[in-house]
């Protein structure tokens, strides 16, 4: 069994025209969550991600035809340490300018902490 972590998971829905934009975004938000002490982030942007009959990604994030699906999580050593480095990123006008010319509607975004229940 591995160390038990903590996770913050994304969904979210960028238009597919501004992938590497949001790449660009995501390569400085992954330096800024390491220097805070995040173990690992991962960006993962959908190939195969089915429409469901009732639920899916796409109705999760209100997501449009021209966009697609980023599924992103954050792995941090405790949410002591994320709940820490959220505090110092929000306090930082570095974030603020980061996030203030988004290539995506984060409004849209879904985002949430979970404690680890299994990491095999």
């Amino acid at each position: 069994m591995k160390k038990t972590k903590y996770v913050e998971g994304f969904v979210l829905a960028v238009p597919t025209r501004n992938k590497a934009k949001y790449l660009k975004m995501a390569k400085i938000g992954a330096k800024m969550f390491a220097e805070l002490g995040a173990l690992r982030l991962v960006e993962t942007w959908a190939d195969d991600v089915p429409k469901g009959k009732w639920t899916d990604f796409y109705r999760s994030v209100k997501a449009k035809k021209s966009e697609s699906i980023v599924f992103a999580w954050v792995e941090w050593p405790s949410r002591q340490v994320r709940n820490a480095a959220m505090k110092k990123m929000m306090a930082d006008p570095q974030h603020k300018d980061m996030f203030k010319d988004m290539p995506f509607d984060g409004k849209r975004m879904i985002f949430g902490g979970f404690s680890m229940l299994l990491d095999a």
